[in-house]
């Protein structure tokens, strides 16, 4: 087992990683650099300037064609873990997964196993890629800065969020959030939208009677359209809802 991250990338916010148990060689972490940052516009557009370096970086070093997002809200993996990562921290932290023609393992197979017979990436593996990651993010990111930096907004009311229980749900607790607008890229993203959807899922873990959530945000490309998977959690529910949302039609093997 791995026992400590590889840094890739950091800025003053943020930094991407390797966790400490990678699970595929497209598996990296996004989590803050300071656990007490809050969640504002400069923190929301260097989240999103890292996902989306990390997103280019794994194509470009990997061919990684497709990427799907996971993480926690109010909630860390219990026992097993079947469905989502171990937690490593109390930190904010985001996995991103990104998949390839030809990868030796997928996601999928690694999540469906409890945590304790997941195998870790062998760091000779994970050896042959990080250098090329390491030069793709910062290449990726510094290119994006001046975007990304470009009008603030902050002083804007956040945008409408939309919500709705899919008609192949999880459970009980499985509610989809979305921007307004149609998105067709996580790159179209907007900071105000970011923390709109953020407040949108604060909102909903205080509206029902769950501990947590575990959150998909499958390939855009693949779905056509950007959507926010939350599964409610708790500590005594009957059924983990990830290992039923890992086999549905729309997040199923091919996409994660």
């Amino acid at each position: 087992m791995q026992l400590s991250r590889r840094l890739l990338f950091g800025s003053s916010v943020w930094e991407v990683s390797r966790p400490r148990t990678p699970l595929t060689s497209g598996h990296l972490l996004i989590r803050l650099s300071d656990p007490a940052t809050a969640l504002d516009h400069r923190s929301a557009a260097a989240w999103l300037l890292c996902h989306n370096a990390a997103r280019t970086a794994l194509a470009d070093v990997l061919g990684a064609a497709t990427c799907t997002l996971l993480f926690a809200h109010r909630w860390h993996a219990l026992g097993a873990a079947i469905g989502e990562p171990a937690a490593e921290s109390s930190t904010p932290t985001f996995h991103l997964f990104g998949r390839w023609d030809g990868e030796p393992v997928t996601p999928s197979e690694q999540l469906s196993l409890p945590a304790q017979r997941r195998k870790p990436v062998p760091d000779q593996d994970l050896d042959k890629y990080d250098a090329g990651l390491r030069t793709a993010l910062l290449k990726a990111a510094t290119a994006a800065a001046g975007s990304t930096a470009a009008g603030s907004g902050s002083g804007a009311p956040l945008p409408a969020i939309r919500s709705w229980t899919p008609p192949d749900a999880a459970g009980p607790h499985h509610t989809v959030l979305a921007p307004e607008r149609t998105i067709s890229s996580v790159a179209d993203v907007t900071p105000p939208e970011l923390l709109a959807l953020a407040a949108a899922l604060e909102a909903l873990a205080l509206q029902q009677a769950v501990t947590g959530f575990s959150c998909v945000v499958p390939d855009t490309a693949l779905m056509g359209r950007f959507e926010l998977h939350a599964l409610g959690r708790s500590a005594g529910e009957a059924v983990n809802p990830l290992e039923k949302i890992l086999r549905s039609p729309e997040i199923s093997q091919p996409l994660l």
